[in-house]
């Protein structure tokens, strides 16, 4: 595996697309399957919708399930070993923007898990790339689509 396939994924968002291709594989496929059969049944495939749509759909899945099992294979475990210290991937840290007295947490995460509204931020990401390798303490300039954001570091867990 070439370091630019790797997908940083933490236990849980390992655990977590594993249930995913499960769920496509055993539960979603099947469903998607005895639709098709049941289309194919009804005769005349080139003005039936229901074939058409369960065609697609299939379409669909089958990629979601190469694609998570791609994800799967390139995964590179994000381990958090306590070392507060600098942050790095899996690392929580909590900054305050300059000017703003309310602080905000975020754990960095690779960008399969990115979810910035609950507290995710990619290592890819603006924020991300600002913060990893930095110290409590440091002011941290983000070079953000809407301007430049300056941040101060105020825990690292």
């Amino acid at each position: 595996m070439k370091e630019s396939d790797a997908v940083y994924l933490t236990a849980e968002g390992i655990e977590k697309l594993r249930r995913e291709l499960d769920h496509l594989i055993r539960v979603r496929k099947p469903q998607v399957s005895a639709r098709l059969r049941h289309a194919i049944q009804m005769g005349d495939l080139s003005e039936n919708a229901d074939y058409i749509a369960a065609k697609e759909e299939m379409g669909f899945i089958q990629g979601r399930i190469d694609q998570l099992e791609q994800m799967l294979k390139n995964a590179v475990l994000i381990e958090n070993h306590g070392d507060g210290d600098v942050v790095a991937l899996g690392s929580r840290v909590t900054i305050v923007e300059e000017g703003e007295e309310e602080a905000e947490t975020f754990q960095i995460v690779g960008a399969a898990e990115a979810d910035p509204g609950n507290g995710r931020v990619s290592n890819e990401s603006p924020l991300g790339r600002a913060l990893l390798g930095r110290r409590v303490g440091d002011r941290v300039v983000v070079h953000a689509p809407g301007g430049e954001l300056v941040f101060r570091i105020i825990a690292i867990e």
